[in-house]
């Protein structure tokens, strides 16, 4: 299957980034893609934390849900639609929500970001829980035979996370994400590398990347990365599609020739 990770440089304007992210997709499904994935805050990248209670759906309608399905159902691809805000009963919080859309524009799949972002380096201030409620449910979901675990930018650092979306493995695992480049120049590539590894899996990350409206600098460098810890394709900055096959053979000779999934520790799981 070919997988398409598509990187954004996304603005302040909900209906100019929806406009970008359709774009890619049709690239990337004209491209040959089969399964495309959007960043983090692919719809929104606001000038303020609290831009996202304006701008959050309820679930199941909206009119960024409804350009996910309808963009999965004209491009005949798999669509992991990065995250938009969704309502919660809270009207001071919103849910980081990943929709997952089938070529027939049927929602398949939703997970909320269970890890939520805090750093404050003394020039830089982040807390995510001022806006976002976190999710706790890990969530997978079937592509055309295919085992896919959902996650989104800070959960990569909580591998624990990951082990319990492969039980049993997953082929492919999905990071969308908004890493700012202070943390991503220090830890994206490290990460995603050590999560292939350590699951002996695929993984895809498509990122913001690039000078944002709001004056924010995300990381950027999209990339696909094998389950030897190869990365197949990046992008460093700026709007584009990054594209590489997931070769089945491929993830059976290297589970095959150093079977360490099957050497995990049921004894440990949880310690």
């Amino acid at each position: 299957m070919k997988i398409a990770a598509l990187q954004m440089v996304s603005s302040t304007d909900v209906a100019r980034n929806l406009g970008v992210a359709t774009a890619l997709i049709d690239e990337a499904a004209r491209e040959g893609a089969e399964l495309v994935a959007l960043p983090e805050y692919f719809c929104l990248l606001g000038r303020h934390d609290t831009d996202k209670l304006a701008a959050a759906e309820a679930d199941g309608h909206g009119p960024i849900q409804q350009a996910l399905a309808d963009s999965a159902r004209r491009a005949g691809v798999w669509v992991v639609g990065g995250t938009l805000p969704m309502r919660t009963d809270d009207p001071r919080r919103v849910r980081n929500a990943c929709c997952v859309y089938a070529p027939d524009g049927r929602r398949v799949a939703r997970y909320d970001k269970i890890h939520l972002f805090a750093y404050d380096n003394g020039r830089e201030h982040y807390d995510e829980g001022r806006v976002l409620q976190a999710g706790d449910t890990p969530v997978t979901f079937d592509a055309d035979g295919l085992r896919i675990g959902l996650s989104i930018c800070y959960d990569l650092r909580f591998p624990e996370l990951y082990r319990a979306l492969t039980r049993p493995p997953c082929d492919l695992l999905c990071v969308p994400s908004s890493f700012t480049h202070t943390t991503g120049q220090a830890h994206w590539e490290l990460l995603l590398r050590a999560r292939a590894v350590e699951n002996q899996c695929y993984v895809i990350a498509p990122a913001q990347g690039g000078v944002h409206e709001n004056g924010r600098r995300t990381w950027g460098h999209s990339m696909i990365v094998d389950p030897w810890g190869e990365v197949l394709a990046v992008r460093a900055e700026g709007a584009g599609v990054v594209m590489a096959e997931l070769d089945l053979e491929r993830l059976r000779h290297v589970r095959g020739q150093l079977p360490a999934l099957t050497h995990r520790r049921a004894d440990l799981a949880g310690h």
